[in-house]
Parts: C-alpha cells; structure tokens; sequence
C-alpha cells in the first residue's frame, strides 16, 4: 500500500464537467450549488442561481414517492414545456442532514415513445417470425461467434440455444457438435455459400446457405445461415427410384405376357415395324376400342391380328365372329349380317335366323375384306355403327349392338371413295383408329422366325422331320414373297408334304426356278399376262385347299379365281 495521502480533490471542479443538471439546496432550502448544465436548463447565468430559493426555481416539482432512506422522485414541467423526473437525495454530513441533492432527467417525449413502442412492436414480430420459420435459422457476427440460433434450428440440431450462443462455431466444428460450418466459408470466401451438413447427434442431412451482411466500410458485421431439413427428401428420392424400377419390372413382366399372347396368336413379330403394330392394336384392344382399321397388303396376317386383339382385350372370353365381306353374295348380305325374322322374304327359314352382329354380341366382330362391301349395304352398315341398333329383315324392333368392330381391307380405300365405290363417311368411322401391317418384303426380320414356326406346325401335322438347310434358308430369305405370310405358308406346307428328302433345299431351288420363268422377248403383253395369271393361279392352288382361300390368296374375289381357272382349263380343288 501507498503511505502518501489522498490528493484533495475540488469536487465541484468534477461536478462542473459533468453533462447533468443537479442542484444543491442547504437545510433552508436555498440553492448552494447549481451545475451549469442546470444553470442552462433554468436560463439563468454562472452563478446566478446561488441563493435563489429552491421553490421558486421548482415552484411545480411533486414527489412521487419516497424510498424511505430520504430519497424521493418528482416530476417537474420546465419552462420550455418539457418534462423531467426529479430525484433528491439528502446530503449527509457527520450524521446530519444538511441539504438535498437533485438532479433532472428528461422523459422521452411522444414521438420518442411512440418510435420505442414501435421498435419494441417490431422487434417482437422479428422475433416471432424468426421462430416461426420451420427453416433454422443462425445469427452470428463477423467474427464467426454465434449471436442467436431460433427454435427451429433447436430441434434440428438437437441443441439448446445456451449451448452455442456467444460461442465461436469454429468451437462447434472442433467438438463435434457440427460436422461442417458454413459461416466459416462465408467469412473465408466473403460471399453467399451453400453446403451440405449432416447433424452430428441425430444423421439428419441438412442444406445450409449462408449470407453475408456488409457495414458501410465493406466487411462482414453479420452472417445469417438458413438449415433446411433434406432427410425427407432423400428418402422420397430413394423411395421414388425403388418405385421406377418397379414400374420398369411391372413393365417388363407385361412384355412378357405380351409376347405370350404373341405366341399363342400365331404372330411373328421379331422386326420393329411388326412390333410397333402389335403394340398400338395391343393397346387398343385393352381400352376396348372400336371401329379399328387393320390395312396391308394380302397375305400379311390382319385376320391373325384381328384375333390377336380380342384375345388380349376384356372380351376375350366372348364369341370372335369373323366374316370375308368378298365371299358374301350381295343379295344375302344384309340377311347375313343383320339376321332375318321368320318369313322375311321367299325361302327364308320358318324358324328365322340370327345375323352376324346378334351372334357377336359381347366379343368382336371382325369384317375383312371390307372394301367389298356393296354400296347400298354401306350404309345401313353405316347407320348401325352410328346408332349401334339394327334391323332384322322383317323385324319392326331394333336390336342393339354390343361388339367391338374391327374391319380390314388390302384395297386404297381413300381411292375407293374417289372412284365412288366406297363412302366417305363409312370410311371415316371404320378408321377412327388405324393399324397398318407392313408387307413381308420389309419384314426381312421376321422371315426366318416365320419359316421355323410354320416348318415345326408341319411337321407335327403331316409327322415329318423336314428341315432346311443355310442354302434354303438364304433362297427363302431373299425372295420377295409377293403373297406376304400366305404364300410363304404355302410354300412351307407344299415342301413338307411334296419334298422327298429330310433337307428341303433342293426342293425349294427347284421350286424357284420353275416359279422364276423368264419373259419371252417374242411374247406380246396379253401373252405375259396370261401366263403369269396362270403361274400365280397353279400358285395358289397348291397353296390352298379351295377357291375361297385362293380368292385370299391372290387378293382377289372368289368369282374371279372360278372364272380364271375356267378360262385356263384349270381343274379345280
């Protein structure tokens, strides 16, 4: 300790300095000392106030209460309006009380307590917002230490604010408490950063974006961090992609039974344009569309495709009527389709007789050849399709029509209509949906599949072991097949049956040559024709077992082939 004594200190010189306004009043309650901010406030000049009695300067100050030690508070309006809180306390000296000491403080004014309630109201909505979000939020100063966190970064960290506030988050990254910051990259990078952090005391992965605030002189004074819980999205993610690949299985098994319907329908669709038709009418035929159009060329497989569709539609249990609308007579067409009552017409049977469309009812009826449909008949086939009711011959009440239709033509039914041979509006309604089937000729893909099926169905029906060999295989896979899938049916039947030995390629080579007859320089134009009428007729005739299928066959009606033939002296099936 210091032996030297205290300095003596003029107390006033110290109360002279100070920016308050207190007086000192003696027992009397005369002002002894005044300080010259109060000698301001007052109006009065140095030392102007010495003597002055403390009531007059005061003449409106109230104590409010007192404190019971002597001290007390009052409220004094001052000459320019304001209002001021007075306090007193008594001055004490060797136990006695000789004087008070008061000293003014302004009261905030309206507008100034209006702007503090202001900023108090604000302050609260920042708060409530700041702990409504359900994103967390961090506060820390340009130092990294962290200001405040709210409640929703609470629960997604697993802390409590007390844990981390007024702490620096480089500490929470040391202790493991965050396995990663991105305050610190803010500071580092002094710029908007996002990261990935995964919350040490719970593994939830969280996406956190920093953003700095700049003061006036461009360094960081605050960084604000958003969290954003992505736990549940990557699990929404992991979940999404096990029901892809279960979408991708389900698809793939329905492949599957696609192509197991494909094999029990008898239709080879190895090339993509086969398969792309198949799966359009595939398609189709599970929605239970109606007024389907198979067009191609003769020979192709629309009557397979046809009952491909039924058997893979929800009708499949119901009847499949089929009908060549080439080989029905006209005058017997209506009768046919539409069914007769009893006595309709001159031989009709007593006990009258069901139509095609009644014998439909529920399944699918299937019109090839529908180009061939007389005209007259065209439009009552029209007016069926339209109104989905008929007529029986001789019946005055309609039936009803309960079918899927679908209808095939190997003609230019656009050139039909043009030639008037075809209606316009009947061809509109039969193609509300169109599935064209490419000729073999660009099918190559298929060929060899087609060969194999047919060779494996002959041989178990005529109980043979034909083969063919690479050199018939390639004579069959370069030829055009002008008669489509029929001829090459055909062909195959023809060498099961007639070929003498196991391996069918010599057979085949001598089958083409014969089948390949040059044309004759001499021979004039209706020569040619004939003979290839011919060539195509004993063609046929090989390949089909009567005039009906040869009329398929060559794409031509059934009263053609008989004529031809008769002109030829062709013997008949």
């Amino acid at each position: 300790m210091s032996d030297t004594n205290p300095v003596d200190i003029p107390f006033h010189s110290i109360l002279n300095r100070l920016d308050v306004a207190a007086l000192a009043a003696d027992s009397s309650g005369l002002i002894a000392y005044a300080t010259p901010c109060a000698e301001q406030t007052f109006g009065f000049g140095p030392g102007r106030m010495h003597g002055l009695p403390m009531a007059e300067v005061l003449p409106y100050a109230v104590v409010n209460g007192d404190t019971g030690d002597g001290e007390a508070a009052a409220r004094v309006k001052l000459p320019d309006g304001t209002l001021n809180a007075v306090s007193r306390s008594p001055i004490v000296l060797n136990g006695e009380t000789v004087g008070n000491l008061l000293t003014l403080h302004p009261e905030p004014g309206p507008d100034k307590v209006a702007r503090s309630e202001t900023y108090r109201t604000l302050a609260e909505h920042m708060e409530a917002v700041f702990n409504a979000s359900s994103d967390g939020i961090w506060l820390t100063d340009g130092h990294g230490v962290v200001l405040n966190i709210n409640t929703a970064s609470e629960s997604l960290n697993s802390i409590s604010a007390d844990e981390v506030v007024g702490r620096p988050v480089a500490t929470l990254v040391e202790n493991g408490t965050i396995d990663r910051s991105a305050t610190l990259e803010v500071l580092r990078k002094k710029r908007r950063v996002s990261v990935l952090q995964e919350v040490t005391r719970t593994g939830r992965q969280l996406i956190v974006t920093g953003t700095p605030t700049f003061d006036t002189d461009g360094n960081i004074r605050l960084v604000v961090l958003n969290e954003r819980d992505i736990t549940d999205l990557n699990e929404l993610r992991t979940t999404l992609a096990q029901t892809r690949k279960a979408k991708e299985k389900a698809e793939a098994e329905l492949t599957g039974m696609s192509l197991m319907e494909l094999k029990k329908s008898r239709v080879v669709a190895e090339s993509p344009a086969m398969r792309k038709a198949m799966a359009t009418a595939q398609k189709l035929a599970q929605f239970e569309t109606s007024e389907i159009l198979l067009t191609g060329d003769s020979g192709t497989g629309k009557g397979l495709l046809a009952k491909f569709i039924h058997d893979t539609s929800p009708r499949r249990g119901k009847p499949f009527i089929q009908v060549n609308c080439a080989t029905l007579p006209e005058t017997l067409f209506e009768a046919e389709l539409f069914g007769y009552e009893k006595g309709a017409f001159t031989g009709a049977s007593e006990q009258g007789k069901s139509g095609l469309f009644e014998l439909a009812s529920g399944g699918t009826f299937f019109l090839d050849e529908v180009g061939e449909i007389p005209l007259d008949m065209q439009a009552k086939l029209l007016n069926c399709l339209d109104d989905h009711i008929y007529y029986p011959l001789g019946a005055s009440k309609p039936k009803r029509m309960d079918c899927i239709i679908v209808a095939a033509t190997n003609r230019d039914l656009e050139a039909q209509v043009r030639k008037q041979a075809f209606r316009r509006d009947l061809l509109y309604r039969l193609n509300t949906f169109t599935v064209r089937i490419p000729p073999l000729r660009k099918r190559p893909e298929d060929v060899f599949e087609l060969i194999n099926h047919y060779l494996k169905q002959f041989n178990a029906a005529f109980r043979t072991t034909k083969r063919i060999g690479p050199a018939g295989m390639k004579l069959l896979q370069s030829y055009p097949f002008p008669g489509n899938v029929r001829e090459l049916i055909g062909i195959i039947k023809k060498a099961v049956v007639i070929g003498e030995d196991d391996l069918l390629d010599d057979y085949l080579r001598d089958l083409f040559d014969h089948t390949e007859d040059a044309v004759t320089e001499n021979g004039t134009l209706p020569e040619e024709v004939a003979r290839l009428e011919r060539r195509m007729l004993r063609q046929a005739m090989e390949a089909c077992s009567n005039t009906r299928e040869m009329a398929g066959f060559l794409g031509v009606s059934q009263p053609t082939v008989v004529r031809k033939m008769q002109r030829y002296k062709l013997n008949n099936l």
